[in-house]
């Protein structure tokens, strides 16, 4: 039986995609019930942190399923929410300490623009509404979160419905967006931001939103040092609130637990997701400081903002069973030097002529393709060479995450690797194994 399009009932995310019918998931590896191996190179959309068929969150989901399911987070609180929130909030950066769980990414950063803009109508400053973010970035599919979004590709059919959402360039260092070169280029890149902010107005922007790594929508872009600590120097300069989008960096991802802490940045806000579950139950927060949620409690109103899932007992019992596993396996820890290793590893890809640029950090990393070194010129979009690679590479047992048009909107070729952190050295040697056989066979 093959699971396509116009088969059965589900509505699937592509049309015209034969589905392999998974039967199980076992370490960093997934089976399907043909028997056949895939090597989970990228956790998913780098979701699966911990690796699959870990039995002990089962046995958690189980647990809180068996005491309570659900209740309504404005009728009760639970032993899972309340523990979990406090284990949290142990690895958050100094200052964040009140957090709103929520079931997805884009409910978290819709959660993070709502109250950004609540805490300036509540402060007085009504006006300030829009937040500023980049393009190549992404934020989520709601239509505020995609209004934020930088995928031209994404944003395209929706516009009449999107909000306008001033953007800025992304610290593309390999394609520079201001042909200048780093560090000579005083990080024009976070500069443009204070202009931008001079031209709209300061006083209509309520916060500047950014992913510290940059995710699927641009391939694991490490900024520059100096890049966030410049514009939360600027967002303080002009009132504006910092809000890190960590909904893929976060959680070890990078070798921290959190990737603004390899800047010593501390956001006023922070969205979380993806790796917080391991992808066992859906599962994100919105993060705020405590100072910024009492002045909603002095005011004598709440957060207008809800979700029939959100502070969901189960979810949060999941969430606490993965930070043990992240504490007692030292996850964290050891991501630092597996992703040193991936990354010395991918770099020997070069020597394939449609290797442009090898990047990333800790376990969140990324390859992008190109027609020529040289000139850094992309694959034309009708070569679909991104899409080429990932099928090749999935025929040959290996899981990659795509991503494509981050050049100019349309062209532009890349893959995401990002595994399990579980991963083990001889792994990263069978991963880097099959990518090499996969760019043989593409000639």
């Amino acid at each position: 039986m093959e699971y396509k399009y116009p088969r059965g009932n589900v509505f699937y995310r592509k049309l015209d995609r034969v589905y392999p019918l998974i039967h199980r998931g076992e370490g960093i590896y997934l089976y399907d019930e043909k028997g056949k191996r895939y090597l989970d190179g990228s956790g998913g959309a780098l979701v699966v942190n911990i690796g699959h068929g870990q039995g002990d969150i089962f046995q958690k989901i189980l647990d809180q399923m068996g005491q309570v399911g659900y209740v309504h987070g404005t009728q009760f609180t639970t032993k899972s929410i309340e523990e979990y929130g406090e284990a949290l909030g142990s690895k958050l950066p100094s200052g964040l300490n009140k957090i709103y769980f929520l079931s997805g990414g884009s409910e978290s950063v819709e959660a993070a623009i709502k109250f950004a803009r609540q805490y300036f109508y509540e402060s007085g400053e009504p006006q300030r509404w829009r937040v500023v973010s980049r393009w190549n970035s992404y934020h989520g599919n709601t239509l505020g979160a995609l209004s934020l979004t930088g995928r031209a590709g994404a944003r395209r059919p929706y516009l009449p419905l999107l909000l306008p959402f001033p953007h800025i360039p992304p610290p593309y260092c390999y394609r520079c967006p201001f042909e200048m070169v780093y560090p000579s280029c005083g990080l024009e890149c976070a500069k443009v931001l204070e202009k931008l902010i001079q031209m709209e107005g300061p006083e209509t922007i309520s916060a500047l939103i950014v992913e510290p790594v940059g995710g699927a929508t641009i391939g694991a872009l490490v900024p520059p040092e100096g890049y966030l600590q410049k514009l939360q120097e600027i967002c303080k300069r002009y009132g504006i609130l910092f809000i890190a989008d960590e909904v893929m960096s976060g959680m070890g991802r990078t070798g921290k637990w959190f990737a603004v802490e390899h800047w010593n940045v501390t956001p006023d806000i922070m969205v979380l997701g993806k790796g917080m579950s391991g992808g066992y139950f859906p599962l994100s927060a919105m993060i705020t400081r405590g100072e910024f949620v009492d002045r909603l409690q002095k005011k004598g109103t709440n957060f207008v903002h809800g979700h029939t899932f959100s502070h969901h007992p189960v979810a949060c019992a999941v969430g606490m069973a993965v930070l043990k596993f992240f504490d007692e396996k030292r996850l964290v820890e050891t991501c630092v030097e597996k992703g040193r290793y991936l990354l010395r590893r991918l770099e020997e890809l070069r020597e394939f002529p449609f290797v442009g640029d090898v990047r990333g950090k800790g376990l969140m990393t990324a390859i992008e393709f190109v027609k020529d070194q040289k000139t850094k010129e992309p694959f034309p979009r009708r070569e679909r060479f991104t899409e080429r690679v990932v099928d090749l590479a999935f025929e040959n047992g290996l899981v990659l995450y795509p991503g494509t048009g981050f050049v100019d909107g349309v062209n532009g070729d890349m893959v995401m690797i990002g595994p399990p952190l579980i991963i083990e050295e001889n792994q990263i040697d069978e991963l880097i194994g099959l990518l090499k056989k996969t760019f043989l066979e593409l000639g």
